[in-house]
């Protein structure tokens, strides 16, 4: 696992078309920049994106590479397709599922899909209104494919920190992706979940660390337009990070990287152009005074 890791929801045109051959192009030039985890799901796009992935990555070393996804969405055929911010995506509707058989026919289905013979690590996706059922089905299901060797490793991503904190008390995984709660602008994944991911050795995934674009010169948070308050504070990092001579994209990969937990930091590309960029601001030193005039 690298230490950057290449979100592919956008390269199934996430709010805006990308093009088959730009998809293409930008794993290949993650591939080429050194980075090695990729992480997709079935939401993406419904199945566009792990298609998309799995034909860059199939004639790539498969030893050389992380490769995770996601279940507890079923995509079904409909003439009234979700979308759900993918405009182009193919008539199909997501259905929560973190049933034995749900699990097992999503992970069939990602398999179809990427073409490739096996992922390495799944999670269960968005589980935070079904965790009796994530937890006493879908994980479980999951458990005995991984002792099966059929799969690597077992986590759990959200964009919530409670859920989070229940699965790894409750259920035994071996990863969890937290998005946008360990941020310059949210913390609130600092407060417990990462104390008891150390102690229980559960790896953290950072993601949603530019909480979908405020922190990356946009004005979206969370996937909506940010409030005033939230505008006001990225505002105010802005400034901060302008005085010590540093990009607010880059002290926004950086900051989860503090905390020893962590062991990825997870960000989303649509063209080559923003993977170069992503990769030489991970790789700029920030001065630790930036934390401390941050308070972080």
């Amino acid at each position: 696992m690298t230490a950057l890791a290449l979100g592919c929801a956008p390269l199934a045109g996430l709010y805006e078309p990308v093009p088959e051959a730009q998809a293409r192009a930008t794993v290949d030039a993650a591939w080429e920049a050194g980075i090695r985890m990729f992480d997709t799901a079935p939401h993406y796009g419904a199945g566009v994106s792990e298609r998309r992935l799995g034909d860059a990555l199939r004639e790539r070393s498969r030893d050389e590479l992380v490769l995770s996804t996601k279940v507890g969405r079923l995509l079904l055929p409909t003439n009234e397709p979700d979308r759900e911010g993918f405009p182009d995506e193919p008539p199909m509707r997501r259905v929560f599922d973190f049933s034995r058989g749900g699990v097992l026919r999503s992970l069939a289905s990602s398999l179809e899909r990427l073409g490739l013979d096996r992922v390495d690590v799944v999670h269960v996706h968005d589980p935070d209104d079904h965790l009796g059922q994530a937890i006493g089905e879908a994980l479980p299901a999951l458990a005995e494919l991984r002792a099966a060797g059929t799969i690597g490793a077992i986590g759990a991503g959200s964009n919530r920190v409670a859920p989070l904190v229940r699965i790894v008390r409750e259920a035994d995984v071996d990863w969890v992706l937290v998005a946008g709660r360990l941020t310059l602008l949210d913390q609130s994944a600092a407060t417990e979940l990462l104390p008891l991911c150390r102690e229980r050795g559960v790896g953290v995934i950072a993601a949603g660390v530019f909480n979908s674009g405020v922190l990356a010169g946009g004005t979206t948070y969370d996937y909506a337009p940010a409030p005033a308050h939230i505008l006001e504070r990225a505002r105010e990092v802005a400034a901060a990070c302008a005085r010590h001579g540093v990009a607010v994209a880059d002290a926004a990969m950086a900051y989860p990287r503090r905390h020893e937990a962590v062991k990825a930091v997870l960000v989303g590309a649509r063209s080559p152009a923003e993977v170069a960029a992503d990769v030489a601001g991970f790789a700029r030193p920030i001065p630790d005074e930036l934390w401390r005039d941050l308070d972080l």
